[in-house]
């Protein structure tokens, strides 16, 4: 069976034999919890790992009991072999092309999936099982693929990285036309007699159920309330800062504040939190398909099979240390480039926003972010046992970078525009206020505390040296002393 995610003690278990007979259907015991009013077999077993060694209190407790299926084992050999036919097919029984720009697209496209194959079967878990750890192999896979991608493009010419681009979808490789993203702001437009609510309509488009799912998604990612309204507020000061170089970033003042933050993201954060609230009380109880009787128990066996299989209560910490402070302003830079990212790749590569590619990038982070965002947190909580960032956030990192590289290369001059002086002046204020914060509360507030406290010890020191020592000249007897008085007592008692 492969590694499991981690199994900590916590919030997420059934706490009494009464809670769990509400989940005991025809004498039958619900996936979500166990029947603790009977004795539980003796195969039933709590999961143990090296993870164990290191609980922590944000992490649920979990049961299973060891059941490994067809669908959990290792299918390396039957992989081998099917692709072994498929090549001997292609090879022996199908005559090759003479066109040359369709054989180098099948060879790509066949080297591709003979790594993904190899990566499905042999990469190395991450911290995520469910629904199955093979998916989750095959995203890792796919995002070395993506960052090669990327790497080839950054190498090429301007031109010659757009014109690839048709290589992909033919109707790529041509400029984009203009398009007016500002326009009339009134919320109310007197002058329209059909419909004065027109530029509200306008804005309801598809763009909008994708922000909430978006910010929905992302909370689950993050999982803090916190940090998730200030990537979602800075991302609108971003906005305001960079639309003279990105015409979309043009909105509406209404747009911004109104339908973004607090409609879309705000909406998408609170149902975000509420899911994150019902996955931190779920029970982690699990039994082989097999092994529930009812149909009913069945069908939510496997309707929880796309569940996580444990769950960690991400508790960030900013302030309590440097180290966790640069990390969450780390993790807050990175996500604001990687969303920059979406609307200035579009921009240099000549992709009209309702493009599959834009839609596919905005998939494979959905699926990748979240394993990105679990490695990275293990990493900064306890670096003792997770001594290297994992595979998944190292190449989310390379990525992104890697991203904003070429953006720089295939488009300079929309970059290097200068940034209106007041929009500077705001930035270089918020950067200052950053610093002199992290200066008081990680040096001068640490400085002062430590100097407080040795000064209030060395005044407890010299006070009781001046204290005098009991009535007349008699000292007080030492511990021995102490210790053998009590001892030649207690021998008189004795006698």
């Amino acid at each position: 069976m492969t590694k499991p995610e981690s199994k900590k003690s916590g919030t997420g278990k059934c706490a009494t034999a009464a809670s769990a007979a509400e989940h005991v259907n025809n004498g039958s015991v619900e996936p979500g919890c166990p029947d603790l009013s009977t004795p539980i077999k003796p195969k039933v077993m709590k999961q143990i790992s090296r993870e164990n060694l290191h609980r922590r209190n944000t992490e649920c407790e979990v049961y299973d009991d060891g059941t490994n299926t067809f669908f959990w084992r290792a299918h390396t050999v039957t992989v081998l072999f099917i692709l072994t036919c498929a090549l001997v097919y292609v090879t022996l029984l199908e005559e090759t092309p003479q066109d040359t720009a369709y054989n180098t697209k099948r060879g790509i496209v066949a080297s591709i999936l003979v790594f993904l194959c190899f990566g499905v079967t042999q990469a190395k878990d991450g911290p995520f099982t469910r629904p199955h750890p093979a998916y989750w192999r095959f995203w890792l896979c796919v995002t070395v693929v993506y960052e090669l991608f990327l790497i080839f493009i950054l190498f090429q010419t301007v031109h010659d990285g757009r014109q690839f681009m048709k290589y992909i979808d033919p109707k790529l490789g041509v400029p984009l036309p203009e398009r007016d993203y500002g326009g009339n702001c009134l919320i109310y437009d007197p002058g329209n007699t059909t419909d004065p609510f027109h530029n509200i309509w306008d804005k309801m488009d598809g763009f909008v159920p994708a922000h909430f799912l978006g910010w929905y998604i992302k909370t689950l990612m993050i999982r803090d309330w916190w940090m998730c309204m200030i990537i979602s507020v800075m991302f609108e000061f971003l906005e305001y800062s960079l639309e003279h170089q990105l015409p979309n970033f043009s909105e509406c003042w209404w747009d911004h504040w109104i339908m973004d933050v607090l409609v879309c993201n705000g909406l998408g954060i609170y149902c975000g939190m509420k899911t994150l609230a019902w996955l931190s009380m779920k029970p982690y109880q699990w039994q082989g398909l097999w092994n529930i009787p009812t149909y009913k128990g069945k069908i939510k066996r496997i309707a929880f099979q796309f569940t996580p299989y444990s769950w960690v209560k991400f508790e960030w910490k900013p302030a309590s240390n440097l180290r966790r402070w640069l990390a969450v302003l780390g993790i807050i830079f990175m996500f604001l480039l990687a969303e920059l990212n979406t609307f200035y790749l579009k921009f240099v590569l000549w992709m009209p926003p309702e493009h599959y590619l834009v839609l596919l990038r905005l998939v494979f982070f959905v699926n990748v972010g979240g394993v990105a965002m679990r490695e990275i947190y293990d990493f900064m909580d306890d670096p003792k046992f997770h001594k290297k960032l994992g595979q998944q956030a190292w190449l989310v990192a390379a990525i992104t970078v890697t991203e904003f590289l070429i953006v720089v290369k295939y488009d300079p001059n929309t970059i290097m525009l200068p940034i209106p002086f007041f929009i500077t002046q705001c930035w270089l204020l918020g950067i200052l206020l950053i610093f002199i914060w992290t200066l008081w509360r990680f040096f001068i507030r640490d400085i002062t505390l430590r100097y407080k406290e040795t000064r209030r010890r060395k005044q407890e020191v010299s006070a009781d040296r001046e204290r005098p020592q009991g009535n007349g000249s008699t000292a007080t007897p030492s511990g021995r002393s102490k210790l053998n008085g009590s001892s030649e007592t207690l021998r008189q008692r004795k006698t």
